[in-house]
């Protein structure tokens, strides 16, 4: 889908960056040595997110439009289009990010339709329908392309984890941002951009799992950092983005 143009590259504009890269190294090392090394390489998928949360944030009427499980389809349709494109152009080795639970991100719990600070359990039923709807589709593509390698790190269930017993991994909440304003500093206002002036800033940054409304902070992301790197979270995935690296 192609949300926050303004703010992001669109998923196809990626892949046709991609396309000219791929035709630039044939040029330049020959079609041989470009397969050789666009099949080496490691591709990394993070995608989704925007796609479910811009239609809550704009309150924009797509949604009327499809059931849940049409919506999420979309999504996972343009994907596969251009996973099939990295593919065809010489990619075999490519490493998956699941969606965290949108709900309980703190620009998302101080919505009025929310109620109080708390999640917006629809918006986390789309993660996890375009999860599992995820996971099915690697797993046939890995049955349908020749040599496909793929990791699925399941950053939903790590990401839940760390919200549900922030101190057991260092952190002294899992609600409340360190930069923004208002309720849960959940306003997204931090560095006095999109017309605020104001906003607080916490003492410690590393003492949040989120940095402002919608992001994590550092030290958060190194720890997903680890996990993903180093172990293997779904059934379906063989392969850690470790074993991506290593692999031939």
């Amino acid at each position: 889908m192609q949300t926050k143009r303004r703010e992001v590259i669109p998923l196809k504009t990626q892949a046709r960056y991609f396309k000219k890269v791929s035709n630039s190294l044939r040029h330049k090392l020959g079609s041989l040595e470009a397969k050789n090394l666009l099949s080496r390489a490691v591709y990394l998928f993070g995608i989704g997110s925007n796609d479910y949360l811009s239609q809550f944030l704009t309150r924009s009427n797509l949604l009327a439009s499809y059931s849940h499980s049409e919506y999420v389809g979309l999504v996972i349709g343009n994907l596969t289009t251009v996973i099939k494109e990295v593919y065809k152009r010489g990619g075999r080795k490519i490493g998956f990010i699941n969606l965290p639970p949108l709900g309980y991100l703190p620009g998302i719990r101080i919505l009025e339709s929310t109620g109080n600070g708390s999640c917006l359990q629809e918006l986390s039923s789309f993660a996890n329908l375009h999860n599992q709807a995820l996971s099915l589709r690697l797993s046939k593509l890995e049955k349908q392309l020749k040599g496909f390698k793929y990791s699925l790190y399941d950053f939903n269930t790590d990401f839940a984890q760390r919200l549900n017993h922030p101190l057991k991994y260092g952190f002294k909440g899992g609600n409340a941002a360190c930069c923004g304003s208002g309720p849960l500093r959940g306003q997204f206002s931090c560095g006095g951009k999109r017309g605020a002036k104001e906003f607080e800033l916490c003492e410690k940054a590393s003492d949040y799992l989120f940095w402002d409304s919608y992001h994590l902070t550092e030290s958060a992301y190194k720890q997903f950092a680890t996990q993903m790197w180093n172990h293997i979270h779904t059934s379906n995935s063989s392969y850690s983005m470790r074993d991506l690296f290593q692999a031939l």
